[in-house]
């Protein structure tokens, strides 16, 4: 890989993940994706796909995004990625810097259930991290179009813990031939069109209160009766 600007050569090991736990077939599929890729190909994507990290204690990367990718590059056993330096607090450390992380959104200290955990069960690899399932769900939901994509930083987080009430562990499992049941998929999709879900990031359902001056526009040759 030749230089870029504004880019580091890091390698994969060194990164820090920002959250505990990711999404196993979605990093499956990427896993897919990537064996079917050239020499060449791969490159490319490894180019496009930088990592935006902090510079945090000991000047180690940390991750605030693609940490699917990650996962799934590792298990594709990539040695090295560029990374996006976003800010430098590599003077800052302990909990101080992970409640700065936190503060600009860039860190998100939740299990695989959903449950708010200690800045120390962050994982120190992306080897490390903890599947949870229904985040792969939130993200096959909205491939699927069930929801838009949101800019709000961990929207599909807030989607997994709507669906993890709803739908049993269980069907979520993986088969020989789908890292998700399309059905599982197909009722999510339906879930997160109705409304109970309107308060979430990037809901593209429609309610059944429509206003009647909607319905029904008025005629303006239209006079009301005397």
């Amino acid at each position: 890989m030749t230089a870029k600007p504004n880019l580091i050569s890091v390698a994969l090991d060194e990164l820090h993940p920002t959250q505990i736990t990711v999404g196993g077939a979605e990093v499956a599929t990427k896993r897919a994706q990537w064996s079917q890729l050239k020499r060449k190909d791969r490159e490319r994507t490894l180019a496009a796909h930088w990592f935006p990290a902090v510079r945090g204690p000991a000047g180690r990367y940390y991750i605030v995004d693609h940490h699917h990718l990650g996962c799934a590059l590792h298990q594709e056993s990539v040695d090295k990625v560029w990374v996006m330096q976003l800010d430098d607090l590599s003077e800052v450390k302990g909990e101080q810097f992970w409640r700065l992380m936190e503060f600009h959104r860039w860190a998100h200290p939740f299990d695989e259930k959903g449950k708010r955990r200690e800045y120390g069960a962050i994982p120190s690899s992306v080897a490390k991290m903890r599947d949870d399932p229904y985040r792969a769900l939130a993200g096959f939901v909205r491939k699927a179009g069930g929801y838009a994509k949101d800019a709000a930083p961990y929207a599909e987080f807030l989607w997994a813990d709507h669906f993890r009430p709803l739908l049993p562990a269980k069907k979520l499992q993986p088969s020989a031939t789908e890292p998700m049941p399309q059905a599982s998929i197909d009722k999510a999709v339906a879930l997160a069109r109705a409304a109970a879900a309107r308060y979430l990031p990037g809901w593209t359902g429609v309610t059944n209160a429509t206003p009647a001056a909607v319905m029904a526009p008025a005629d303006a040759n239209h006079k009301p009766a005397p």
